[in-house]
């Protein structure tokens, strides 16, 4: 695996030296899979201690991420997941899904943070103080150790899925477009947790699987707590 520079806590002590007390990292994984949910991981670092080894979960074996994974919850102040499933990714659009999901780890957090830091240059947390942060989950440990949190997560469901989808070997890809999973697609059609609006549809008409429109639900579903 490619080794990224190490992520530090440089953003998170400009908040606390503000008078902020929680300052919560969070990321995002399964945004481009055509299956399952989208899946946020909320972590609140303390200012003492240190896991050798954090980085971008992208960065890392699965092995590694797992022992990381155990590290970060045991060494964290506060940590959450939050999703969104596969069927609000298809009825909200993907950036309301991503609120969704985060709003929901940001709940199940302790404290509520008083800063958010997030990766990437979209801000879309409007209803906390946030941080948007370019490549914030190399710059950030408190975000990379979210990234960690919500890749085991994630993948661990989908292992799990697979036990009742073997034909799409999810265990293998997660849910993402590899071969295997093309080819299932390709002979099987979707299952329940695949994303029905997403545009592999288009080519599965024969299924007899209409491709979800957003714009034919009905408002009244599009409201999530």
């Amino acid at each position: 695996m490619v080794q990224s520079k190490a992520p530090h806590l440089a953003n998170e002590h400009r908040y606390w030296n503000q008078g902020a007390s929680v300052v919560a990292g969070v990321d995002e994984v399964g945004k481009g899979a055509w299956a399952g949910p989208l899946t946020i991981g909320a972590v609140v670092l303390p200012r003492e201690g240190l896991v050798e080894g954090i980085r971008d979960s992208k960065m890392l074996t699965p092995s590694k991420r797992q022992q990381l994974s155990a590290q970060i919850r045991s060494w964290a102040q506060d940590w959450a997941v939050g999703h969104a499933s596969a069927r609000e990714c298809d009825e909200l659009g993907m950036s309301e899904a991503q609120r969704v999901a985060t709003r929901r780890a940001l709940n199940r957090l302790k404290s509520l943070p008083d800063r958010v830091l997030l990766d990437g240059k979209w801000n879309y947390i409007d209803w906390l103080p946030s941080t948007a942060i370019i490549k914030g989950d190399q710059e950030s440990l408190s975000i990379a150790a979210a990234s960690i949190i919500a890749k085991v997560e994630r993948d661990r469901l989908m292992a799990s899925a697979a036990e009742d989808f073997p034909a799409y070997m999810f265990q293998n890809n997660k849910g993402y477009p590899a071969p295997q999973h093309r080819m299932a697609l390709s002979g099987y059609g979707p299952c329940v947790i695949h994303r029905k609006s997403w545009s592999f549809m288009d080519d599965l008409l024969w299924t007899g699987i209409r491709r979800t429109n957003r714009n034919e639900i009905d408002q009244e579903k599009l409201f999530v707590t």
